[in-house]
């Protein structure tokens, strides 16, 4: 049995019907949005290539990401805004898009298998590196990943200057480098300390 369908084959073996994997992008970056994603694959479904987003390059990524749309029963990808983010909190904002994915593809004998996320009156089990241990977690954590990806390239056409392009928002020497020399941009989070950090400096220098 391949270990990465251990838990699919776990869960379908006490009689559920479906497994939905769920994962997210974008939880560390102090720009760009939050994007969830969630996949349902055929029973039995397998593919090697499936694997942890982070493993992979961002050309197999966009490779994968269209066999991942073509062979899944269903999948749903939700983007929460920047706006959201900072007023639920990144951790609250992952487990809401997980469970809004869950709803969205709700069917009869669903079990949702999660990247360390406890959800709310939701059959799931939660599973620390979750995105190295299923495949349908794994397909999911491509799909958010290649989704926030092209978010975030774009974002760097609509606010240059800030290296988008190349760090996807994360903390990067070059991206408060920038963050300092023009300020933040509307896909700033304002709830993130680096951010919270250039605002600060901006009133004591205004005293």
């Amino acid at each position: 049995m391949c270990k990465l369908l251990k838990y699919e084959n776990q869960y379908y073996d006490n009689g559920y019907q479906y497994i939905v994997g769920l994962d997210e992008a974008g939880r560390g970056p102090m720009a760009g949005e939050l994007v969830v994603a969630g996949v349902i694959f055929p029973k039995g479904y397998y593919d090697e290539r499936i694997y942890d987003s982070k493993q992979l390059t961002a050309k197999k990524r966009e490779q994968m990401y269209d066999i991942i749309i073509k062979n899944a029963l269903a999948y749903h990808i939700e983007i929460i805004s920047v706006e959201d983010v900072d007023k639920l909190n990144v951790y609250r904002a992952s487990q809401l898009g997980m469970e809004r994915c869950v709803h969205l593809l709700k069917r009869d004998g669903l079990f949702a298998l999660t990247d360390a996320m406890p959800l709310h009156d939701i059959e799931h089990l939660s599973i620390i590196k979750g995105d190295s241990l299923s495949l349908s977690i794994a397909a999911a954590s491509i799909l958010a990943k290649v989704t926030r990806d092209r978010l975030m390239e774009k974002h760097s056409r609509d606010y240059p200057g800030y290296g988008f392009e190349k760090h996807k928002g994360y903390v990067t020497k070059a991206h408060k480098e920038a963050l300092q020399r023009l300020g933040p941009s509307p896909i700033h989070r304002r709830s993130f300390k680096p951010v919270q950090q250039f605002f600060q400096e901006q009133i004591s220098f205004d005293i």
